[in-house]
């Protein structure tokens, strides 16, 4: 049998007035008759969000890109942590960014209205105090805190609100071959609105991700004030971290995730994705996340780290320090070759340029550094040919990617408005070049074994050029050394 929405959306919850977990108490009559009494309701006093305006901008042009056509875009459920536990709550960054919405289990739908569309918030109704749901579920407003009801949201956010209870109704509506849905974000929605010619229907809502992709590749101005905090917020995680790190003994790569964490958690909404702290031979693992590791003095740490602000943008910046405060000669040497071949990428952006003359750039400018290393089994340019590529044995990933509401942002992008097409002005992507050898790898010098570095920022394009976001944080060898110095000697801050 095909799950209907509200029984996708309540799995692992109780009905009402039903008991779901041992530890649950039982109530006697008298208990719950006091409980349904007594309760005053009071609106609450909210205003139109400045941003409204931006997410309608949105759904306008989703709107034209899709005459005559219903949309449909889920955000998404919580999701089951450990047994009647859930993880935190993210919203679907595509619905986020087409409403502005962060509440679990709403869906937006387009509907064909004259030359546009109607759009349509299906959002939960508050919990009513009439029935026991709103003390005794786990999505009742006494365990999660009050909700707006249809009218606060809407008015907050600009769009037209209609009760989740009557989503099944509004999916039966829908037109076949006439409806596309943004997929893989919600199983109810995916099965009450089944592809009417399923040959072409995968095609039809790739489309539909792909448009929306293609529309955030482009940042408005207040995109980019988001960014903007997003990074600012990352400097000072940075910060905190380098102002308690050690440069005579060993700390727990956890210690140091935990303390850019906090500054994730007060200052925006979360990490924009795992942190990635390595220290030592851990560098050469592109997404470490085990964080077993301990720093030791004379090694390096890398920390890919991003704080996702309160509006859902991340930031995505990495750096390599030296533990103890100064870089070896070799570890100078190979931290000079990344930082020259992220500059040289850098320097190239603007608009016009295509993302592959990017890639091309710092890709031949880190292999140019292998082969000073003597690393190179052959030459430069017999490396870099594309029916070899040996160079990337130890540059393992491209040079960056698109930035924003995700942290690879825009990836439903056809390759021909992404990795093949041209940069653009309002475009931000990050560019990290690295170098990684590693541990077991007998075609390098002992020395180098266990070396990783990655420095990467995050670029606006501009008509000027590239304007880096991230120079809060300093990528010179010497100025890393010297912004070290300078956050030790500060000591330890609360956030």
């Amino acid at each position: 049998m095909v799950p209907n929405k509200e029984q996708v959306m309540k799995q692992g919850d109780e009905r009402q007035g039903v008991r779901t977990e041992s530890h649950d108490a039982e109530f006697p009559e008298a208990f719950l008759t006091f409980m349904r009494t007594g309760w005053r309701d009071e609106p609450l006093d909210v205003q139109r969000r400045p941003e409204a305006g931006h997410h309608a901008r949105r759904r306008a042009a989703l709107s034209e890109a899709f005459p005559g056509e219903t949309l449909v875009i889920p955000t998404g459920s919580q999701k089951v942590r450990a047994n009647d536990t859930r993880f935190p709550f993210r919203p679907g960054s595509d619905f986020a960014y087409l409403t502005g919405d962060h509440d679990p289990d709403g869906v937006l739908i387009l509907w064909p209205s004259g030359g546009g569309h109607d759009a349509v918030l299906y959002t939960r109704a508050r919990t009513s105090r009439e029935s026991d749901e709103f003390f005794r579920s786990r999505d009742g407003e006494l365990w999660v805190g009050r909700r707006q009801s249809h009218t606060e949201k809407s008015t907050e956010l600009g769009i037209e609100t209609a009760d989740l209870a009557d989503l099944d109704t509004a999916l039966a509506a829908c037109a076949p071959g006439r409806t596309r849905v943004l997929r893989g974000l919600d199983r109810g929605v995916d099965h009450a609105v089944r592809p009417y010619e399923p040959e072409r229907a995968g095609a039809r809502d790739r489309e539909l991700a792909a448009v929306i992709s293609e529309a955030k590749l482009v940042k408005d101005e207040w995109e980019i004030a988001q960014l903007h905090d997003a990074v600012d917020a990352t400097v000072r995680g940075f910060e905190d971290v380098a102002r308690v790190l050690p440069a005579d003994r060993g700390v727990s790569e956890r210690l140091i995730e935990g303390v850019f964490g906090l500054r994730a958690r007060h200052d925006g909404n979360h990490v924009g994705y795992g942190s990635i702290v390595c220290a030592g031979p851990n560098a050469t693992v592109l997404c470490w996340k085990h964080h077993t590791g301990t720093t030791v003095p004379g090694e390096l740490l890398l920390m890919d780290m991003g704080v996702e602000n309160r509006h859902l943008y991340t930031a995505d910046v990495t750096r390599t320090v030296p533990i103890s405060g100064t870089f070896t000669p070799l570890q100078r040497q190979v931290y000079d070759i990344v930082y020259a071949a992220q500059q040289a990428g850098i320097d190239l952006i603007k608009p016009g340029v295509r993302f592959a003359e990017v890639s091309e750039v710092c890709m031949r400018t880190l292999t140019e550094g292998l082969a000073a290393l003597g690393v190179l089994p052959v030459s430069v340019d017999e490396a870099m040919d594309s029916r070899s590529t040996i160079h990337r044995r130890w540059t393992l990933h491209d040079f960056g990617h698109m930035l924003g509401i995700d942290v690879h942002d825009c990836a439903s992008a056809r390759p021909e408005k992404y990795r093949d097409g041209e940069l653009d002005e309002g475009y931000v992507l990050t560019v990290e070049p690295g170098l990684y050898f590693q541990p077991d790898d007998d075609l390098v010098p002992a020395e180098l074994r266990g070396l990783g570095i990655r420095i990467e920022d995050d670029i606006l394009v501009t008509a000027g050029g590239a304007v880096n976001l991230s120079t809060g944080l300093p990528s010179t060898a010497d100025d890393v050394e010297t912004w070290l110095a300078v956050q030790r000697e500060a000591g330890p801050r609360l956030p």
